[in-house]
């Protein structure tokens, strides 16, 4: 015996399409700005990396919270950031090898005495000792000091 199979119902494309109606919105609690309490400190030292996330404050209610920012805690901080930058300057010059070889001397010597310095520190302390110096001995100094020819060598 064969069992006939039932022709399947095709979807009707004549049916409209009908969307649930959205839930009535209930007006929400407008929050509203309100001092901290005076237990807890009034500034907090702000990070570094970003802006400092606002503080939530639960209100006596279903689920409305209020969101406190102080802005005058986090203005000063950036301000100080930015007048401590040091601007830097990179610059190239030349200088014979005997000399240079004399910052590597230096730089072991500093080392001996537990303090390690890098190269353009050692070139910045000779700047303040060429700055401190009278107009005299900053002449003899300079006089002892050979000029070389600058630019690149030839190939």
């Amino acid at each position: 015996m064969m069992a006939s199979k039932a022709p399947a119902k095709p979807l009707s494309a004549n049916k409209p399409v009908v969307a649930k109606p959205a839930a009535p919105k209930t007006p929400a609690a407008k929050p509203v700005a309100t001092k901290a309490a005076p237990s807890k400190p009034a500034i907090k030292p702000a990070p570094k990396k970003a802006t400092p996330a606002p503080a939530t404050v639960k209100k006596s209610g279903p689920t409305a919270s209020i969101k406190v920012v102080n802005k005058t805690a986090t203005a000063p901080a950036k301000d100080k950031a930015k007048n401590n930058k040091v601007k830097m300057e990179r610059d190239s010059f030349t200088m014979p090898k005997e000399e240079y070889a004399q910052i590597a001397t230096l730089k072991k010597r500093l080392e001996n005495l537990a303090k390690p310095a890098k190269k353009s520190e050692l070139l910045r302390a000779g700047l303040k000792l060429l700055a401190a110096m009278d107009d005299a001995t900053l002449l003899a100094t300079m006089a002892s000091v050979p000029t070389i020819k600058t630019g690149r060598p030839a190939k």
